[in-house]
């Protein structure tokens, strides 16, 4: 079980000015932590300005660099005590076209981060993983639990969506971090090197590691703009720019969908638990079909459209993966606070007061030119 956060030392976000880093970095903030952030600030996340967010908290210290830059961490390392690892190309989609970018950032970017702190040991490392590591979630068939290979293309052509074990459809089932890993896309497999370079590398060191495999993350600040980022964001910036969502096969696919409140609680969690060298699932513990999602957050905004079913397949792509997260609760004491429909209200109220340009088109058309896209147009 984890307990209460110490006050003293210094925490080192890297990707600290992203959505989910500044949320942490403000909660860390007002817990009485002294807190520093680095960041790149790429455009596509951060838009043209390339500026830190306005929320973020006044006294968190911040660093503009890129964690592949070795003499830019070593500076953000200096006095640092605990670190946590965000720092990340994130997108299923973009990763399969923009292989050696993803891998860059992600891989050898982490793999710098860890060589400095070889130098410069600190009390904890903290890296962000993700739930794509396990391509498709668990399965039941019957009374057998199943950990069926991905869906084939000849499959997925006939707009066969269900996961299919000789011929028999499959039953999904919360995935626990039991689990095999089967990465799917690029990206899936940088965060998976990305977690298992931490783990591996603070077993050598004794440097007492956790890794976090986020779901799907909402709230308020998210990257409206980034048609690579969260499926809940892309659907709102399409909503405010009075473009229906356009989901990706029936709509019928199940994910899970976690505050980003709820997230950061959990980081802070990881930053003392006795529970290291594991790896934990972060979500809500609940599953909901991308289609419901589609049509939430259209309710929550008050707008006049409906989801488009597109029939189409995006590569890389899985059915079904929600979190089974007993195992954060047991051991970090991980408690999910934030109910799905109360997140979305706090979410349109701050997209009531945003502007997003929707980019999703451009993106979707870079996916169909490269054949990454398969399947019928919409109707």
């Amino acid at each position: 079980m984890s307990s209460r956060p110490q006050l003293d030392g210094r925490v080192l976000i890297t990707g600290g000015g992203g959505f989910i880093g500044s949320h942490l970095a403000n909660s860390l903030v007002e817990a009485g932590h002294r807190v520093r952030v680095l960041d790149v600030l790429h455009e596509q996340v951060h838009g043209a300005d390339a500026a830190f967010p306005d929320y973020l908290h006044e006294d968190v210290e911040r660093h503009v660099g890129d964690v592949r830059d070795r003499d830019a961490v070593r500076k953000a390392l200096a006095g640092v005590t605990h670190v946590y690892h965000f720092a990340a190309a994130v997108g299923v989609g973009q990763s399969m076209y923009e292989i050696e970018r993803y891998t860059d950032i992600n891989n050898r970017g982490t793999a710098v981060l860890l060589e400095a702190l070889a130098q410069q040991p600190v009390q904890r490392l903290v890296v962000a993983s993700s739930m794509s590591v396990y391509g498709e979630g668990l399965y039941r068939r019957g009374s057998t639990i199943c950990e069926p290979p991905p869906r084939s293309f000849e499959q997925l052509s006939a707009e066969r969506w269900e996961v299919e074990l000789d011929g028999e459809r499959l039953e999904p089932m919360a995935t626990p971090e039991t689990k095999h890993t089967v990465p799917t896309s690029v990206y899936a497999l940088s965060k998976y090197d990305q977690e298992q370079l931490c783990l591996m590398f603070g077993a050598a060191y004794r440097i007492p590691t956790v890794a976090l495999r986020f779901f799907n993350v909402y709230g308020p600040h998210q990257s409206l703009s980034n048609p690579y980022t969260g499926v809940l964001a892309i659907f709102a910036s399409r909503c405010l720019n009075g473009n229906p969502p356009l989901i990706f096969e029936d709509g019928e696919q199940r994910r899970d969908f976690v505050s980003v409140w709820d997230v950061a609680a959990a980081c802070r969690l990881a930053l003392t638990t006795q529970s290291v060298g594991e790896v934990f699932n972060v979500g809500s513990g609940e599953s909901r079909t991308i289609r419901e999602v589609a049509d939430d957050i259209i309710d929550a905004l008050g707008a006049d459209l409906a989801p488009v079913i597109t029939g189409k397949y995006r590569v890389g792509d899985i059915r079904h993966c929600f979190a089974d997260i007993t195992k954060a609760r047991q051991q970090l004491g991980y408690a999910p606070s934030v109910r799905f429909r109360d997140g979305l209200v706090e979410l349109a109220e701050w997209l009531s007061e945003t502007t997003a340009i929707d980019n999703y088109s451009q993106a979707a058309a870079e996916l169909d030119r490269r054949g990454l896209t398969l399947g019928r147009s919409p109707a």
